[in-house]
């Protein structure tokens, strides 16, 4: 299989918007945990302390989104670095490597967005309830 110098250059635009995703949702999240902090220091209350438990968990996720992320995005550059080099065979691997790198990201950030509707959904019953 041969693979050009403009087929990893492809990922660029793609990985470079999935991290600007991330960094977003990151900001997001880390503007919650800290009024929510807030609001606890003011009333201590287990629900809360929930939330931001909920809250560290997706922020450990979101980190490892960047990092497979970016390491995609480091290894696509070596790629085409080796394949300009005309180390095809190194190069396809690298790619190859590169892909598998971004494709967990993806799986991370799944599991990220379904743990953020399930705190949705909870919060939506909450309400539910309260209307009862």
């Amino acid at each position: 299989m041969t693979v050009n110098i403009e087929t990893p250059a492809l990922l660029f635009s793609a990985t470079s918007l999935i991290l600007l995703a991330y960094t977003n949702r990151f900001l997001t999240i880390a503007t919650i945990v800290r009024s929510l902090k807030k609001k606890y220091d003011e009333a201590e209350s287990n629900s809360i302390l929930l939330e931001i438990k909920n809250l560290n968990l997706r922020i450990t996720l979101i980190r490892y989104m960047q990092m497979f992320g970016v390491l995609s995005l480091f290894f696509s550059v070596f790629a085409m670095m080796l394949l300009f080099f005309e180390m095809q065979q190194w190069g396809v691997l690298l790619f190859a490597f590169s892909l598998l790198l971004l494709l967990i990201s993806l799986a991370v950030s799944f599991w990220e967005i379904s743990i953020s509707v399930n705190a949705l959904r909870l919060h939506l019953s909450d309400l539910a309830e309260k209307k009862k």
